[in-house]
């Protein structure tokens, strides 16, 4: 009989607060994400995940098809929607079958190769205020406040212990029975979205008289 020996992990080093070591110690312990050398510390795309990127305004529409544990990031007024590795690649031809290929569209994704901000653990903020004591840095900035800054936040955090290839919208999802959200639905409706968000602001511009 052949005995397979599975690789023992290496053990987790301590965290080490205030430090973006401890942010990439997270990533990397907790969820098991890779992350790609230098500061900020980014995530590498195409792996586990790719990265749907939509006006924030369009995702929150989009939220419905999403099941709790799918994470999903706000930055800087965008929302950043982790769905299965390979989506990125087949965007292009889902937005044509969808029939909106035609239209330019405030819409991207990042796949294989890629990189993205990594957004600061859950609780954790890139600032702080004092408690009423006095001590700084005990409480961390509201979510509000932490978007405005620019920071990259998590809007519903990935969960330690979660496969997250389990929860992300895919493709396979179409007609079939399981739990991962439809990729397809996802898709649809924030590209509907986009196009409200473009007409809506076209609208709003100033009309010029010459």
């Amino acid at each position: 009989m052949v005995h397979t020996v599975l690789p023992v992990p290496p053990p987790r080093r301590p965290l080490d607060p205030g430090t973006s070591g401890t942010v990439r110690q997270w990533y990397e312990n907790e969820l098991g994400w890779a992350t790609a050398p230098g500061e900020p510390v980014r995530l590498v795309t195409g792996v586990r995940f790719d990265v749907l990127e939509v006006p924030a305004e369009a995702g929150f529409a989009a939220l419905r098809h999403l099941g709790p544990a799918s994470p999903v990031a706000l930055c800087a007024g965008r929302m950043r929607l982790l769905v299965a590795a390979g989506s990125a690649e087949e965007l292009p031809g889902l937005l044509d079958w969808l029939e909106w290929g035609a239209l330019a569209l405030d819409l991207t994704a990042t796949g294989a190769g890629g990189r993205t901000e990594a957004p600061l653990p859950p609780g954790w903020a890139p600032a702080s205020v004092p408690d009423p004591a006095g001590t700084p840095g005990s409480r961390p900035l509201p979510l509000d406040r932490a978007v405005s800054q620019g920071a990259a936040v998590w809007l519903r955090p990935p969960e330690p212990g979660c496969e997250v290839e389990q929860v992300l919208p895919t493709l396979s999802a179409v007609g079939g029975g399981g739990g991962a959200p439809d990729l397809v639905r996802l898709v649809d409706t924030v590209a509907t979205q986009c196009h409200r968000v473009r007409l809506r602001r076209a609208c709003a511009q100033p009309i010029a008289f010459s």
